[in-house]
């Protein structure tokens, strides 16, 4: 169904007089015994099916007189005269959407990308938009469409994908300038999908898992430098303190050797150097049955 529509010549509550008069006529007939009420109720009703109009409450319709604008009429029923007056389209002010689409377009990179976009849209002034603009619906979706071509041309690819919001709001900003002057004005644009080609989306989700793989090696070797001045730091504690570094010995060995059934080879120098025969000898004896 058509936004705005020729209605039917005839309306309902024009229908309704008309019968009413024609009925009247013919009981004003019957009462008097003449063909005269009749006749006159019968021309009154044929004038009503086609003077009387509705308008709904969302609707404005101009009038104009042998061909001259001489105002709007609506919301509710109206007489018109007919023969000398005919009436406009009926202008829906209530909002309405546009879809848009552009296929194909250039980004600033030169990447070619489809846009589907919604454009809300109503008409402030019902008497511009009939007197200045043809088709105006029409003219409202050209112009979407134009201005939506134009920005995918100044943005580039990660904006458009990025930057819906600011898409939508810029072209709402260049639709309303272009349509005020017709009394339409465009409440939002939002933008709906971007698709590219599915050559390009398999290169860019290779880059992405290379990019990903990247930083995987830079967190890697970042965690190797850090361990290797913690081992740095470590080292130069231990130096000017053997204690420190025998003590550290014996708690590596007992983490080692104090789960059952472990095994652990050690340099017979380091057995030497932290006296570990005797200590490993006292764990033996601690840790073996008792008579």
């Amino acid at each position: 169904m058509s936004w705005d529509n020729q209605r039917s010549q005839v309306s309902s509550i024009a229908v309704a007089l008309g019968i009413a008069s024609f009925g009247a006529g013919l009981i004003a007939t019957a009462l008097v015994g003449s063909r005269i009420p009749v006749i006159a109720g019968g021309l009154a009703g044929f004038y009503l099916l086609f003077s009387i109009k509705v308008a709904d409450q969302w609707e404005k319709v101009a009038v104009l007189r042998l061909g001259r604008y001489v105002g709007l009429r609506g919301p509710g029923w109206f007489h018109m005269f007919p023969i000398i007056d005919s009436l406009s389209r009926f202008v829906d002010q209530r909002v309405r959407t546009a879809s848009v689409t552009a296929e194909s377009t250039l980004t600033r990179d030169t990447v070619p990308v489809n846009v589907d976009a919604i454009v809300f849209w109503m008409v402030w002034n019902a008497e511009k938009s009939i007197l200045e603009v043809q088709d105006f619906v029409q003219a409202i979706t050209m112009s979407a469409q134009t201005a939506l071509r134009e920005s995918i041309g100044r943005h580039e690819l990660s904006q458009m994908i990025t930057e819906r919001e600011s898409l939508g709001r810029e072209l709402q900003r260049i639709l309303d300038d272009k349509t005020n002057p017709w009394g339409i004005t465009v409440q939002s644009v939002e933008i709906r999908d971007v698709r590219i080609p599915q050559a390009l989306e398999d290169a860019m989700s290779r880059q992405a898992q290379a990019e990903r793989e990247r930083q995987a090696r830079n967190i890697l070797g970042q965690a190797e430098t850090e361990i290797a001045e913690k081992f740095q730091t470590a080292a130069a504690t231990y130096q000017d303190n053997p204690v420190a570094l025998h003590l550290r010995a014996m708690n590596m060995l007992y983490e080692a050797i104090k789960e059952r059934g472990s095994m652990v080879i050690v340099p017979s120098s380091a057995v030497e150097t932290m006296g570990l025969g005797g200590n490993l000898a006292t764990a033996a004896l601690a840790g073996g049955p008792k008579a």
